[in-house]
């Protein structure tokens, strides 16, 4: 074997030795350093102490017996050594390079006609043939060996086999050192034995990796031969038939609805696809392509309803009120039955957030018999949303109006379209722009999407958009659409709809039973008018679901705190057996066996035991007194009956005694489940316990309005809302006059306020001549609260006049009165929106008489007449008509 050697002056002594004609020299293994695992791995740091050791130290390093070895070849540092025989240390002679005395050592005797040696080495010779089947390079060794060595003879094949085994170096200096040949053979077989193992699991894991690698293979080629086979027999078509078979399968069903134009760009694509290469990336685009073209339910359309009545139940299940919307799709539906097909139709829904919008689109949709697709197109800055891709791009796809057909299956579904007043746009263009053909009645009968390039028929589509600002919606979309407005709910109609639906929906949420709780009314109203008075109904089921919440919460923890009493009532129980048998007898007469007994109680504790019997004979007590009680426990299935026998007595007494326990525990357990059925009852009073402080207080900040002082009525995106307008005299001198106006006011309502003192004055020199120089001479100051809330319009003009009327003849205006309406100039009173936003927040700031537009009598006499009633309502359409109603002292007739 080759040894390379570090130490220069080594190298040079065994070059010298060997141009001697003596080329031979000690081999002797180093032993481990101390406190080192000899079956780990050592790394280079190991070897280079190794080639660091010199002299005395490397000679207490190196086992005793060693090997003469033959230099057969120096090389560079590279020494190859063969070895010969057995050496033993006895003394060094030189430090460096290290020289040393040896003996040589021969085997011990032995008896070569021994059967146990002759047996020994065949098992050795015989494991040996075994591994050199396995392995090529133990055959290298094996003539290596025989030209340098000789023949084999017992002690050569014990040494042989070590020295190629994968045995430690431990395990072969063990072999080397062993000069008895017996040993030495039984030694080297169990080297050998283990090389074999070692065989075993390598042939297994390369089989195993071989098995995996040809399976895959196997089973690729044997795939190919059976596609083959099967062409051959005409049991099977290639890819691209199978393809065509499939596209055309999918489309003969709607085959006769198709289109002309359509069926033959179909058929194009369909010769084109076998014309391609399955390899080819314009094969995978046509496929795509023919996917999406045969997907679309051409000409198919669902069975419309018709049936009014019908319709009317199903809107009437799924929402309360909304009445405009169900109104317009009831006639939708009669225009349909009367024309005898189904047609499309683009509504808008526009209010504000809550009222239900989106989730009337789906039951429109129920009630119609249509099917339903919604998409969002909140913040789309993209048209290939609503365009599509153009084929040429990686990964196009076709448009939300294309996906919609496929997904729905149906030519005639009910498309809901939300947020369309939040439209984005960006750099891929402007998505409401390309609306216009979408949501136009007369262009979307052929609606042409990038992708598939072939018109489609939308015309029998009926789309309903939702917004909450109309403003938003481009002029030229908004055009094109039917607006319904839904303004909110009032009081009354949140009562309903909190019962009928929030309320049961939340409480199978939550896993309640009716019979557990109980919200009252006033619970109710109080969270409608304290905590939810927006327009919409979405905050009130937050609310309501957060009270379920708690009372959810209450329940599992009342019924956990109960069990949890039962059970600490149960076990406070007296440990009493189910079953007692109680002998009394004197301890002089008889004893008890223990192996009859299971529990012993000596006398001491008798009158435990005696009192722990139902109906128990005190008389005795004196006469038990020195006895011995013995108590056995009876099995659970034996009847809970206790025979009580005294020894000294002729007759047992037999008197039955039922314990307490098992009815003790029944009347406990049933007791605990009355207390589970009791209801948590929500009310007004407590109602704060599960929703905390009310956020909203009355609107009214006066009970009776002060001088200066006027209620007006504003709409918002979240409905109705009163606002106070005060005007109040800062200063009075002889030209002083002067308006100033505070409260986050925009541009609109400053210019009204201006109006408002304009027309003020020509007011007051009219009905007040005396005191015609006010406003010439006064300055005054203007507020409407809250001042953190931007406010703007021109519906605030009469009442901002009022208010400055009313400090300048220092005269409060009626109680309990609201108004609103744009003023001009010359006094006229202008129409304003918002009538039913604003008619609720008046009747929920118990308002009693308002004044509007003359121009809106036709918007308010329209509103249910749950809104309007107990209303005094004044249209008016001059401001001097206001002036006598909002300062007389007597009622006046409603106009």
């Amino acid at each position: 074997m080759p040894i390379y050697v570090k130490d220069p002056k080594l190298l040079a002594a065994l070059q010298e030795s060997r141009k001697r004609q003596a080329p031979y020299a000690g081999a002797f293994l180093l032993k481990d350093e101390p406190g080192t695992d000899p079956s780990l791995v050592s790394g280079s740091e190991t070897d280079k102490n190794i080639h660091d050791l010199k002299g005395k130290e490397l000679f207490n390093r190196l086992h005793e017996v060693g090997t003469l070895a033959q230099i057969s070849s120096i090389q560079g540092d590279q020494v190859v050594l063969i070895g010969h025989r057995r050496l033993r240390i006895t003394e060094m002679v030189d430090e460096d390079p290290l020289t040393v005395k040896v003996d040589h050592l021969k085997d011990k005797p032995y008896n070569k006609d021994d059967d146990v040696i002759k047996a020994t080495s065949f098992e050795v010779i015989s494991t040996l043939r075994d591994v050199l089947k396995t392995s090529s390079l133990w055959r290298d060794h094996v003539q290596t060996y025989t030209q340098h060595i000789g023949d084999f003879n017992f002690p050569r094949l014990a040494d042989f086999g070590a020295a190629i085994s994968g045995a430690n170096k431990l395990q072969c200096q063990k072999v080397l050192e062993e000069l008895d040949v017996y040993k030495r053979l039984e030694l080297t077989l169990e080297l050998v034995k283990k090389e074999i193992e070692i065989s075993k699991i390598q042939e297994s894991i390369a089989k195993a990796i071989e098995e995996k690698i040809s399976g895959e293979q196997r089973r690729y080629l044997l795939n190919e031969q059976l596609k083959a086979i099967k062409k051959e027999l005409g049991l099977e078509t290639d890819d691209k038939t199978a393809l065509s078979e499939k596209f055309r399968e999918r489309l003969e069903p709607n085959r006769e609805n198709c289109p002309p134009h359509v069926l033959q760009v179909i058929e194009e694509e369909l010769t084109k696809l076998q014309l391609l290469e399955a390899s080819s990336s314009e094969f995978n685009v046509t496929r795509n392509y023919l996917d999406w073209l045969t997907s679309i339910p051409w000409g198919n359309y669902s069975d419309e309803n018709f049936d009014v009545l019908r319709a009317q139940k199903i809107l009437d299940e799924d929402h309360y009120g909304l009445n405009d919307v169900k109104e317009r799709i009831l006639e939708f539906i009669a225009v349909g039955k009367l024309r005898g097909i189904s047609q499309g139709k683009i509504i808008c829904l526009s209010g504000p957030p809550g009222v239900g919008k989106t989730s009337i689109g789906r039951s429109i949709a129920r009630a119609l018999n249509r099917n339903f697709f919604r998409f969002s197109v909140g913040g789309l800055s993209d048209v290939a949303e609503i365009k599509g891709h153009r084929r040429t791009y990686i990964g196009a796809m076709p448009g939300k109006m294309v996906q919609c057909l496929k997904n729905v299956g149906t030519a005639n579904p009910l498309v809901l379209i939300d947020e369309i007043d939040k439209l984005g746009r960006g750099h891929a263009g402007d998505p409401a722009s390309a609306l216009l053909e979408l949501l136009d009645p007369e262009q979307n009968a052929n609606f042409l999407d990038h992708y598939l390039d072939v018109p489609i028929d939308l015309s029998k589509v009926l789309f309903v958009c939702t917004a909450n600002v109309v403003e938003m919606i481009p002029n030229p979309l908004l055009d094109r659409m039917e607006v319904i407005s839904i303004a909110g709910y009032i009081t009354d109609e949140k009562m309903h709809i909190a019962r009928d639906y929030l309320e049961k929906t939340t409480r199978e949420a939550c896993g309640i039973k009716p019979e557990q709780v109980e919200v009252t009314d006033a619970a109710l109203l109080a969270l409608i008018e304290n905590y939810c008075r927006e327009a919409g109904v979405r905050n009130l089921q937050k609310h309501i679901e957060k009270i379920y919440r708690k009372i959810a919460l209450q329940l599992v923890r009342q019924g956990a705190s109960d069990e949890a009493a039962v059970a600490d009532q149960i076990q406070s129980l007296p440990d009493r057996p189910a079953a007692v048998e109680v002998q009394l007898v004197d301890t002089d007469e008889t004893q008890v066996e223990d192996d009859k007994l299971d529990q012993k109680v000596v006398s001491s504790k008798n009158q435990t035991a005696a009192e722990s019997l139902e109906g128990n004979d005190h008389d005795h007590s004196s006469e038990t007194s020195a006895e011995e009680v013995t108590i056995q426990m009876a099995l659970p299935d034996e009847p809970a009956v206790v025979e009580v026998q005294v020894a000294d007595t002729d007759e047992p007494v037999d008197s039955k005694l039922y314990l307490q326990d098992a009815k003790e525990t029944e009347k406990i357990q049933e007791g605990e489940a009355t207390k589970t059925v009791e209801k948590v009852l929500v009310d007004s009073s407590n109602l704060a316990d599960f929703v905390g402080k009310p956020v909203f207080h009355a609107e009214r900040i006066y009970d009776q309005t002060p001088i200066g002082v006027v209620m007006g009525l504003a709409w918002t995106a979240m409905g109705g809302s009163t606002l106070y307008i005060e005007t109040t005299q800062i200063e009075e001198a002889e030209g002083k006059g002067a308006l100033h106006v505070t409260g986050q006011l925009g541009d609109v309502m400053k210019e009204s306020a201006q109006i408002a003192h304009t027309v003020a004055r020509a007011i007051l020199l009219d009905k007040d001549p005396d005191n015609h120089t006010f406003f010439a001479n006064s300055k005054l100051h203007l507020h409407v609260p809250a001042g953190a809330t931007p406010k703007d319009g021109p519906s605030a003009g009469c009442t901002m006049i009022t208010s400055m009327l009313s400090v300048a003849m220092k005269k409060p205006i009626k109680r309990d009165l609201a108004m609103t309406g744009e003023v001009t100039l010359t006094g006229r009173i202008l129409p304003i929106g918002g009538v039913k936003e604003k008619t609720i927040a008046a009747r929920r700031s118990d308002v009693k008489t308002i004044i509007f537009p003359l121009a809106n009598k036709r918007d308010f006499d329209e509103l249910a007449p749950n809104v309007k009633e107990g209303l005094d309502v004044h249209f008016v359409d001059d401001y001097n008509q206001i002036f006598d109603l909002a300062f007389s002292d007597g009622q006046n007739e409603k106009k």
